[in-house]
């Protein structure tokens, strides 16, 4: 088998049989599917098994009770017998040369230990005017070159569309599980810290010719789920980096997330919403390095 496809999922089964459904559209042919379910009470499980009688190629479901991103991603890793394992988010829908053109790259080069495709956005309502451009990534938006490229250090691709060359992956230290996102918090950094450790050994590429489109559903079409996220993003890098805090910064008193969420007034203006943005972050950083975050 040369590629396995894998899935992570939580309560979306009907994003979720979209991204199946998109892959009966693949142009490649040697490849399996492995949904890990993690902790679903939706329709999740009856999905998939209605998707499996439909197609020729293998597909497993897979139930993992324990709760986060990283840990199903881990099992699907284990799981996999794939030369290569591709991950797709549930809220994502592959394009028709996705499989092929992720598979026809590592098979280049047998440095290349990680790939990553474009993310094209499919905003609910449509795209919000006052994103601004450095802000685009938050959203899971990526768009890095327009021919293959080799991603240098700090840029990496994005978990909505990243493969791994199997051998690469060091299957006792795989995602950090005290990474990732867990229930509703937006913990991140799991995979920045994974494709670093592999960049010591391989190299990391980029390809626009195996791309996804990637849902954003209009509840984080707001500066309050931007800044919310931004805060997240302080927080997963303390954490990532085991960052310690001077004596001194911990009598420091945080400005309460819940006070920049009420400033909409701000809001209209850039500068100042970079401002508020960078307060965001320093917060999540205090509370990622005082383990004070939920």
């Amino acid at each position: 088998m040369r590629a396995t496809v894998a899935i992570c999922t939580h309560n979306r089964a009907e994003d979720l049989r979209e991204a199946l459904l998109s892959l009966l559209r693949q142009r490649h042919d040697s490849f399996e599917v492995v949904v890990v379910d993690n902790g679903s009470t939706d329709t999740t499980a009856q999905t998939v098994m209605e998707f499996e009688r439909m197609v020729s190629f293998p597909v497993r479901y897979i139930f993992e009770e324990r709760l986060g991103l990283s840990v199903a991603r881990n099992r699907a890793i284990r799981e996999s017998t794939g030369e290569y394992v591709l991950f797709l988010d549930d809220d994502a829908v592959a394009s028709d040369d996705w499989i092929g053109g992720i598979v026809a790259l590592f098979d280049r080069d047998d440095r290349i230990g990680v790939v990553g495709g474009r993310i094209d956005p499919a905003w609910e309502g449509g795209a919000p005017a006052w994103l601004s451009p450095e802000n685009r990534t938050l959203y899971t938006i990526l768009d890095y070159a327009d021919q293959i490229v080799e991603m240098k250090r700090p840029h990496i691709p994005f978990g909505a569309n990243v493969a791994f060359r199997r051998q690469a992956l060091d299957m006792n230290a795989l995602f950090r599980e005290d990474l990732g996102r867990v229930g509703s918090n937006l913990l991140s950094s799991e995979e920045a810290e994974l494709i670093e450790r592999i960049r010591a050994r391989y190299t990391v590429y980029y390809t626009p010719h195996a791309s996804v489109l990637h849902k954003i559903p209009r509840s984080r079409i707001s500066r309050k789920w931007l800044l919310r996220r931004i805060y997240w993003q302080g927080v997963s890098s303390a954490v990532s980096s085991k960052s310690k805090l001077p004596l001194f910064a911990k009598s420091m008193l945080k400005v309460p997330v819940f006070v920049l969420l009420s400033l909409p007034v701000l809001y209209d203006r850039r500068r100042v919403f970079r401002n508020v943005s960078r307060i965001a972050y320093n917060n999540g950083q205090i509370s990622g390095v005082l383990g004070t975050y939920e």
